[in-house]
């Protein structure tokens, strides 16, 4: 049976693409048989981006689901940015996803599905469980920088993941409440921080393929963030040492 969902779109800077990413959001949100609200985090865009999201909404029919928009001042990081989505978020399933759509919507039941039946507390995306299900694949370079990733997130965090980084995630909101309240990386290994905490307490996470194609965003720097992710990596592993990550009073 269907239970309230809440999609979460963190956003920067994606005035090319939010108005009909957005668009086939609410197509698959009128589908879905239970009530969905919408959460769009502007994360200090320079752009347009909040601007076309309140065109949207605008637009909106009573009966089409609600459109939150969330304007964030700065730039904090697509981890904040979810953050922040999620403490705005009504659903009991809470799914959030990359503005480009990299992972289609259509896509969004195959994680929400096991969820429902109560198979996992947490669902993840994944490239690396079936690659034949990738469309448009990244470069040479980047494949192989994520791969040299992955390696070093199973070496510093034990996680037997294939793709922590797929932006096409989804949880129940009471199993993954205190994981959020407990999360201190903003940027990009937010992923890793969640999914970590995530099976520190037990939590259930299942790793799925999913349809996918490569968006161009020559925003991300392999040698900038890669070197935050492995900083962020590390942190991690610092903040669990010190005890940062307790859930009353357990760790």
């Amino acid at each position: 049976m269907n239970e309230s969902l809440s999609i979460i779109v963190p956003a920067y800077n994606e005035a090319d693409c939010i108005e009909s990413s957005l668009g086939e959001i609410l197509r698959f949100a009128r589908s879905y048989g239970q009530s969905v609200d919408v959460v769009v985090v502007d994360d200090g865009s320079t752009d347009k981006t909040a601007d076309l999201v309140e065109a949207s909404r605008s637009r909106l029919l009573p009966q089409d689901p609600p459109v939150t928009l969330i304007r964030q001042g700065t730039n904090r990081g697509k981890g904040a940015a979810v953050h922040t989505g999620f403490k705005h978020a009504r659903g009991e399933i809470v799914l959030f996803t990359d503005a480009d759509l990299s992972a289609p919507m259509s896509e969004a039941l195959h994680l929400i599905r096991p969820i429902e039946e109560g198979a996992c507390d947490v669902a993840i995306g994944s490239r690396a469980v079936d690659p034949s299900m990738i469309g448009t694949p990244q470069s040479r370079l980047r494949r192989g920088s994520g791969r040299l990733f992955n390696r070093m997130v199973r070496w510093i965090t034990r996680l037997d993941l294939g793709d922590t980084q797929c932006g096409f995630k989804a949880f129940r909101r009471t199993a993954i409440a205190p994981i959020f309240a407990l999360q201190r990386v903003e940027r990009f290994a937010f992923d890793v921080e969640l999914l970590y905490l995530a099976a520190k307490f037990g939590l259930r996470v299942v790793e799925l393929p999913v349809r996918w194609n490569h968006v161009h965003d020559s925003r991300v720097s392999l040698i900038r963030d890669g070197s935050r992710m492995l900083r962020d990596l590390c942190r991690i592993r610092l903040n669990d040492w010190r005890g940062a990550y307790q859930v009353n009073g357990r760790d």
